[in-house]
């Protein structure tokens, strides 16, 4: 069947549905415009459907401090560095929730913290080739004081280690690449960048 779209540079001409779990993989028959005018030959797309989600880097000001998060991936299965990644907390938005919402919520779950303010930094495709997802990305102030142990939601099979470490130390595991996540790696060097001004809004 014959679908639109908001854009008017692409047509889509048939859309089905080859897959639906706990996610969904959706294929396209389409095409678009190209950039002399004319339209392309019709192209088939599968596209990966996961949501739109939400990630924060709870950053405590007064300690210049990070608060990472570990946990078994399973995209991270073949790695050659092991399956468990250092992170920053995200989750899935839900139907009725903000990226807001779910920045705070999450802190809670995984890295028992409570978000006192927000920076929105960023709002990003993660991969546009194969899939929809977008994240919106913030730094969140928190108090790290009292911060660690393991967290998560049992009934999801959520296993989270909280790690505390200086801003420097995070920035020394980046740049030796042991933070691969692409969340983490965006938000630890906006925080790097800036965090004379974070400083002198939060403290």
């Amino acid at each position: 069947m014959k679908q639109t779209t908001v854009d008017t540079n692409v047509e889509v001409i048939e859309k089905t549905i080859c897959f639906e779990g706990f996610f969904r993989i959706e294929k396209y028959r389409l095409r678009h415009r190209l950039f002399n005018g004319e339209w392309s030959h019709p192209l088939v797309r599968e596209v990966f459907e996961r949501g739109h989600a939400a990630a924060v880097l709870p950053y405590d000001p007064v300690r210049d401090e990070v608060i990472l998060i570990e946990q078994f991936r399973v995209g991270a299965l073949t790695a050659i560095d092991g399956s468990w990644l250092l992170e920053i907390v995200a989750g899935v938005i839900e139907a009725g929730e903000t990226a807001q919402d779910v920045a705070k919520r999450e802190s809670i779950e995984e890295a028992d913290c409570i978000i006192s303010d927000l920076i929105p930094l960023y709002d990003f495709f993660v991969s546009p080739g194969g899939t929809t997802e977008r994240v919106a990305l913030f730094c969140g102030r928190v108090d790290s004081t009292h911060a660690g142990g393991v967290h998560g939601a049992a009934e999801e099979g959520e296993d989270i280690k909280v790690h505390v470490v200086s801003l420097d130390t995070a920035l020394t595991l980046l740049n030796s690449g042991k933070i691969t996540s692409a969340s983490a790696i965006i938000a630890l060097q906006w925080l790097a960048l800036n965090r004379a001004t974070v400083h002198s809004r939060w403290i």
